[in-house]
């Protein structure tokens, strides 16, 4: 029989998964395992969301790379390899679809994806052997590489290696970055480095596993888009994982929003998290949620946040606000007005706020705030 979970039972499940109650330590390192997206203070505000010990993620021992999609995240540091295998392209198709490569740019490239991939990182390896800002080592590797690989630059105004090609070259030779001081540095891989050579669809199912614990319940489609490729091109990776997940049926919207015919869909949780979803405690937590925060990575964004315009307002291209979570629902945003050493927190609900929910956003703030080394002046908008 296949279990049906409510859309509210599915936010519970996240919110709890995810350690947003702050009475589960392994939900962190759960989280860390999948990444933690690092911008700016993202990272940390994540952190102090979901913990009452320190928010630096560098303190805890966490390493930062460039990974899925080429963005920047935080893992744990004897994870890095085994992620970099997992990460492996099976295939020029899969290459090109992290690289966003089209039929006419691979065409215009006439290097296959891969080996693409393969060359800038072994360049990469060549240059980075002591820390370099990001721009020395991108000029360094320029030289080193053919100029289909290269790209004119508006911005820098000059040509210099395609950018997602550079960031997606690092990982493979275990090159990292140190986001710790003013300027951004790539620093060389730790001793024993074991460089992925094939695409292994056992060890890619590490990914689905680690999206499904956290974001689950979800589909190929949403892992794939979380790791930076197609469905069709992490097929494999799927395929490996399958013995271990349960499927489930999902109900979108609330009770007053169903059908009589029920809207539900298919959607995929590791075996061992099923009772957990079923039984997820009651959600009444209050969150400020930063961009680009871990429970905004979810790729089913319909049923994360189903208002469309609040929706929209959350996943602009630029310029993203935090979301405000209260008793498992996004209820507005929210975003930081630093003046000096003093934060102004300027929500935005999109419902009015409970009594309850509105007397516990003042603790929540000084968390934000503490963790941005800055005090409190106030909450505006509510």
């Amino acid at each position: 029989m296949v279990e049906t979970l409510t859309r509210e039972q599915v936010m519970a499940h996240r919110i709890a998964a995810q350690g947003l109650h702050r009475d589960r330590p392994a939900a962190i390192a759960a989280l860390a395992s999948l990444g933690l997206q690092d911008a700016g203070p993202t990272a940390r505000l994540a952190l102090a969301a979901r913990s009452d010990g320190d928010p630096d993620p560098v303190a805890r021992g966490l390493v930062d790379g460039w990974t899925h999609r080429g963005a920047p995240h935080h893992h744990p540091p004897d994870e890095r390899n085994a992620i970099a295998a997992a990460a492996r392209p099976f295939d020029d198709a899969d290459a090109a679809a992290r690289l966003n490569w089209s039929g006419p740019e691979q065409r215009r490239v006439g290097i296959p994806a891969r080996e693409a991939i393969d060359r800038a990182a072994d360049a990469l390896a060549e240059v980075v052997t002591e820390p370099l800002t990001k721009g020395a080592a991108s000029g360094a590797v320029t030289k080193l590489l053919p100029d289909a690989l290269l790209r004119d630059c508006r911005g820098c105004a000059t040509v210099h290696v395609n950018e997602q090609l550079f960031r997606l070259s690092a990982f493979p030779v275990g090159v990292g970055l140190d986001p710790t001081g003013r300027t951004l540095l790539l620093i060389p891989p730790p001793a024993g480095w074991e460089r992925p050579v094939e695409g292994d669809p056992g060890r890619a199912a590490r990914l689905v596993l680690d999206y499904l614990r956290v974001l689950g319940p979800a589909g190929p489609r949403e892992v794939a888009d979380f790791v930076g490729t197609s469905a069709a091109a992490f097929a494999p990776a799927w395929e490996a994982a399958l013995p271990g997940l349960v499927e489930v049926e999902v109900e979108a919207g609330d009770g007053a929003q169903r059908s009589s015919t029920r809207d539900v869909h298919p959607a995929w949780l590791p075996a061992d998290e099923l009772d957990a979803a079923l039984g997820a405690p009651d959600p009444d937590v209050v969150r400020f949620l930063p961009p680009l925060d871990p429970m905004l990575q979810a790729r089913d964004r319909p049923l994360l946040v189903p208002d469309e315009a609040l929706r929209k307002d959350l996943y602009k291209i630029i310029g993203n606000p935090g979301a405000l979570l209260a008793d498992g629902e996004v209820v507005g945003t929210w975003r930081p007005r630093a003046s000096g050493k003093k934060l102004t927190l300027e929500v935005a609900p999109v419902v009015p706020l409970a009594p309850d929910v509105r007397a516990r956003l003042d603790d929540e703030a000084e968390r934000v705030a503490a963790a941005r080394g800055l005090r409190l002046a106030g909450i505006t908008g509510v």
